[in-house]
């Protein structure tokens, strides 16, 4: 008997198991697929905080959302229509994320009594066979006997069988949504080319799943997401942080200078370190340092030297790394220092998604020592906001500061890649001799942007003293006068605010350009704050959406705009730190709405907070 197959828009799937069952690489390959097919997207990988928290426990849970739509999306979605839970633990952390009447398939061998021990369930209960689960769809398979049957032929130990059972999984999805084989067929062939029995194994497994759902029946429907109308372009699936590791690579062949990483491993930052470490071929330089310091320093070196110096951390890296910042700022030289946020204070969240580090970005270091900041919104907005945090360092002189974080880093989306001629060009101006009529170099000696020559060490005629300490205008020796100190203060301000004649104004990304209320944002919050307020524009509610980029200093329109509005909200990922900014800056009485739990905000909770604000 053929199963019927229904065309729906969209679909978001919660992949979650154990930590080693693999539910990444399989969120990761379906993630692969729906781009190949042409569907929009959006991810949520959650990861565990543990390194390696005990089998089958709750803390262990490691999951992977996928949204994938024939329409635009923006979100990873607030409730998902299907939950794959490959055990007890993993149901029981997800089961309140599914829709009501979703479908749920579990791997039943997950649910055995040391399973539902481990994830703290009572003596005798167990959710798929009690009434726990009443109202949804539920599916119960054998995945791990499944997987064993498929490879009995091989000579393999029961425990490598069992890590292939998330290719069984992957492949009934697969037919579950109609979806060819071939892409997840590359990839093995690449990760396991050289170890034949494990590629074998796998690919009999992803087989035996999707011939699964032809022989069993599993489902009375099978499913069908169409191809996205996205505007024309060549598209790949990306992540925030290979988008910015690309984006970094772009902007030092615009400006034709070598690039220098100081890094040290931090989560989520890491994958940059690994990225750009892959593109020696591009003049990219990495050092993997001893410690944060050593990364910062390393980079501020190299920015001295006429390289583009780039750091990249998390919020404890960049708490080591205020000192050497100051130092940058009062050498005044470029440097993009790069902080993926992730929940605090301390170690905090490593592994969860927070915005907690702006204030720390604005005023986190010692002295008046002002930044520009900038921010990134999506994934691949990171590509263009890197780029442009680059631009205005070697543009301007200035260290800046460049705020992603672990939800961006770790979430695709589809980006349509530009070519290297439609990117804006960074001009690098370096100083080669002296001006007419001097008869030394006056290193802080400053142009029409307040900004001072980059000469580079070893350039005859311009050896100049670099440090920490005071500067004296124009010539550069150290000073300890009041008047002076106060002067280079002043001035070091008045030129990261000047910035501001040279970013654009600020636009709405949609609404009326007045009305009853605007919801500013700025960094992860984009897809949600964008979606409630579509929706609510839909229904007739007069509220508009304003995203910030530019964070420090802010586009010189900014505050005009706000005035329009009869109420400002301004939703984070933090307990309130973007809106403390806005009201000391403008004195706009803007409300705040924020949530600290690790995870982002819904469209469903803004768009319940908006209808509040305007009663």
């Amino acid at each position: 008997m053929s199963v019927p197959v229904q065309i729906i828009e969209d679909v978001v799937i919660k992949f979650a198991g154990d930590s080693g069952d693999g539910m990444q690489l399989t969120g990761s390959q379906f993630t692969n697929n729906s781009a190949l097919v042409g569907n929009d997207l959006s991810t949520f990988p959650d990861f565990p905080a543990e390194i390696r928290a005990p089998q089958g426990t709750v803390p262990g849970v490691s999951g992977f959302q996928l949204h994938f739509s024939s329409n635009k999306i923006y979100t990873p979605g607030d409730n998902c229509d299907v939950l794959v839970a490959m055990n007890a633990a993993a149901l029981k952390v997800n089961l309140k994320t599914l829709k009501p009447g979703g479908i749920i398939i579990v791997d039943t061998n997950g649910f055995d009594k040391k399973n539902l021990r481990l994830a703290n369930y009572s003596d005798g209960a167990n959710p798929i066979e009690d009434e726990t689960l009443v109202g949804f769809q539920v599916h119960k398979m054998d995945i791990t006997k499944l997987t064993r049957e498929a490879l009995v032929d091989f000579q393999m130990g029961t425990k490598e069988k069992d890590r292939a059972k998330n290719m069984f999984v992957l492949g009934f999805l697969y037919w579950v949504y109609n979806r060819d084989l071939t892409s997840t067929f590359s990839f093995l062939h690449d990760k396991f080319g050289k170890r034949p029995e494990i590629l074998e194994s796998n690919v009999k497994v992803l087989q035996a799943g999707y011939n699964y759902g032809d022989t069993v029946e599993a489902f009375m429907s099978r499913y069908i997401v169409a191809k996205a109308k996205l505007p024309a372009g060549v598209y790949r699936n990306i992540t925030g942080n290979i988008a910015l590791s690309y984006g970094l690579i772009a902007a030092a062949e615009k400006s034709s200078l070598p690039m220098f990483l100081g890094s040290y491993p931090i989560t989520p930052a890491s994958d940059i370190l690994h990225e750009l470490s892959r593109h020696k071929s591009f003049g990219i330089r990495t050092f993997q340092a001893e410690d944060e310091i050593a990364a910062i320093s390393a980079a501020i070196g190299a920015a001295y030297g006429g390289s583009l110096g780039v750091t990249t951390t998390s919020g404890p890296g960049l708490a080591l790394k205020t000192e050497a910042m100051g130092l940058a700022v009062m050498l005044e030289i470029p440097l993009v220092i790069v902080n993926i946020q992730r929940g605090g204070p301390s170690t905090g969240l490593p592994t969860k998604t927070e915005q907690s580090d702006l204030l720390q970005a604005y005023y986190g270091r010692n002295g008046e020592c002002p930044m520009p900041v900038i921010s990134a919104s999506t994934p691949s907005d990171c590509f263009e906001a890197v780029y442009e945090a680059v631009r205005i360092s070697v543009e301007h002189m200035t260290p800046v500061l460049f705020l992603s974080d672990g939800y961006i880093a770790n979430g695709a989306e589809p980006w349509r890649f530009p070519q290297s001629k439609d990117l804006e060009p960074i001009t690098v101006t370096f100083k080669r001799e002296m001006d007419e009529g001097e008869e030394h170099f006056m290193p802080y000696k400053r142009d029409e942007k307040l900004v001072r020559p980059w000469a580079v060490p070893g350039t005859p005629g311009l050896e100049h003293r670099i440090g920490g300490l005071e500067k004296e205008d124009i010539t550069g020796n150290i000073s300890y006068d009041p008047e002076n100190h106060q002067h280079m203060v002043k001035t070091r301000e008045e030129k990261i605010e000047k910035i501001a004649d040279y970013i654009p104004l600020q636009i709405l990304d949609s609404g009326p350009e007045e009305g009853d209320v605007l919801v500013l944002g700025w960094g992860s919050t984009y897809g949600a704050i964008k979606s409630a307020v579509l929706e609510l524009q839909a229904a007739g509610v007069k509220v508009a959406h304003a995203h910030l980029r530019y964070v420090r200093p802010f586009p010189r329109n900014l505050g005009e705009m706000l005035s329009k509005y009869k109420h400002v909200l301004i939703p984070e990922l933090n307990n309130g730190q973007l809106i403390k900014i806005i009201r000391d800056k403008y004195l706009v009485d803007a409300i705040p709405y924020n949530k600290i739990k690790g995870v982002p905000i819904t469209r469903t909770e803004l768009v319940t907070a908006i209808k509040e604000l305007i009663g």
